[in-house]
């Protein structure tokens, strides 16, 4: 006797019991969040992040050094080269070039971005020649390139036409100078 092979169907209620069931953990890990049981930094993978408080923010995966970043950006890992800065070198192929200030440097951005979410603005060129998304980086409200800058850790490095922003860090360096 064959024994036929019959597929179950799947009940319309099954789909909709899943769908209920992320709806809840969703608004169940935003409740969490909010109220400061789980970081702001965190969100679980299963969470769709185009819904999440971080939609139209980049993850600063890794600092390459002080003034480049390797960020997610819709699901794509993305360079991304600060605008309007330049640090010192600390991780040149030749070590020559390296400096301890770029080290000063690198660790610094390390410390403020490496693993948050940031947010990029870019201004007339979006990459440069290697292909880097050029960006002013934001740390909540903060411009990072202006931190780097106050904190004297960075020099005013203008490349036209990306000049948004050129007097207020000319500004900035005149009451910081660097690397003192």
């Amino acid at each position: 006797m064959k024994r036929k092979n019959h597929r179950r169907r799947k009940s319309p209620w099954r789909k909709m019991i899943t769908i209920l069931i992320s709806i809840a953990m969703t608004l169940g890990f935003a409740y969490a969040r909010d109220k400061g049981f789980i970081p702001q930094g965190i969100i679980p993978q299963f969470m769709d992040k185009s819904e999440s408080e971080n939609a139209g923010s980049a993850y600063c995966e890794r600092v390459v050094d002080g003034d480049t970043i390797v960020v997610k950006l819709n699901g794509k890992k993305e360079k991304v080269r600060m605008i309007g800065i330049d640090t010192p070198e600390s991780v040149h192929p030749d070590p020559s070039k390296n400096s301890p200030e770029g080290e000063v440097t690198s660790q610094f951005t390390r410390e403020h971005l490496e693993g948050k979410y940031v947010r990029l603005e870019t201004d007339v060129q979006e990459r440069d020649k290697y292909g880097r998304i050029l960006a002013y980086v934001y740390l909540g409200d903060e411009m990072f390139n202006k931190t780097l800058l106050k904190e004297g850790l960075a020099t005013l490095m203008t490349v036209p036409p990306n000049v948004k922003y050129v007097d207020e860090f000319k500004a900035i360096q005149a009451e910081n100078p660097p690397y003192q």
